[in-house]
């Protein structure tokens, strides 16, 4: 027990970093970054804040974590959520093969006492991923992803770890983070999330990029991509979207696989024979591909 109390360590390791720098440093990630999202993203780091992204599946909620934690050096540690999600999955639980040989071995040679004081510490425990993100000894990013899938009983678990940076073990006690992690969260609106959940958050909405920033996004992935197309593929995918007969919208990590599938077949312009024969890299069903493909618009919209 004397090993998982550690003593706390979570002063801002990242006080002397500028708002510019921060920008620099996600640049050379090759992630675009516009001014609302930077300076979100800067104010929470410095305050040690939580931040909770909401917007639709597929906008690049997730890809803000990723690009921080490679902009500050840190890993990436993940939760993914889900519905039925507990403490076991999520913060810790016991090696039960390993206590059960430790039983087998010292039953006789220890009381029962002492035994069971040794089944539940230090070495017995397997770190799952908040209390990973805790303990580190290196501050980490901590994504919180789909945080609207998991049950509210989750969610109330998870306000010790946000508000106080601590969590109970009951067999424990309580673990008190050794590092400040930086924990973004996100959300596509599956269920609606607590107030409480919310107070203890730094907020951001992410939508679907604008033309232009789809393109940034684009040639930023795919150096070897013309403009044209790029745009091309901008324009293409934001008519898309509108397209109310969808059943869900492409992401933009779609949208760059599509433009990579016309690169690979060295289209020059989008027509309907290009779309037909790559859509596959876009739309991931039937129905949505036969709405596209009647969309007598879209290729009106494509310059």
């Amino acid at each position: 027990m004397a090993e998982i109390n550690k003593e706390t360590r979570v002063e801002n390791t990242t006080a002397g970093l500028t708002l510019e720098e921060l920008r620099t440093r996600l640049t050379a990630q090759n992630y675009i970054v516009d001014d609302e999202l930077l300076v979100t993203l800067y104010v929470s780091l410095q305050l040690g804040r939580p931040l909770l992204i909401e917007g639709e599946a597929g906008v690049g909620k997730t890809e803000v974590a990723k690009a921080m934690a490679a902009a500050l050096g840190r890993e990436l540690v993940r939760l993914q959520c889900y519905e039925g999600l507990d403490e076991s999955k999520a913060l810790y639980e016991w090696n039960y093969q390993k206590q059960l040989l430790a039983i087998q071995v010292n039953m006789n040679q220890k009381n029962t006492e002492e035994l069971t004081a040794e089944l539940f510490g230090e070495d017995y425990l397997l770190e799952r991923p908040l209390l990973k993100s805790i303990r580190s000894e290196e501050p980490v990013v901590l994504l919180i992803d789909e945080i609207d899938k998991s049950d509210e009983e989750f969610e109330a678990f998870l306000l010790e770890l946000l508000s106080e940076l601590q969590v109970t073990i009951p067999e424990l006690g309580t673990v008190n983070a050794v590092t400040r992690p930086f924990v973004v969260l996100t959300s596509n609106h599956v269920r609606p999330l607590s107030a409480a959940l919310r107070r203890r958050c730094a907020y951001l909405y992410i939508d679907y990029p604008t033309v232009e920033k789809e393109v940034e996004i684009i040639t930023g992935r795919l150096p070897m991509i013309e403009n044209q197309l790029a745009r091309q593929v901008a324009e293409a995918v934001r008519h898309i979207r509108q397209n109310e007969r969808l059943t869900r919208k492409p992401s933009i990590a779609e949208a760059i696989d599509w433009a990579a599938a016309l690169m690979a077949l060295g289209v020059k312009k989008i027509d309907r024979k290009g779309l037909a024969d790559t859509m596959g890299f876009l739309l991931k069903n039937n129905q949505d591909m036969d709405a596209v493909l009647q969309d007598d618009e879209l290729f009106t919209n494509i310059h």
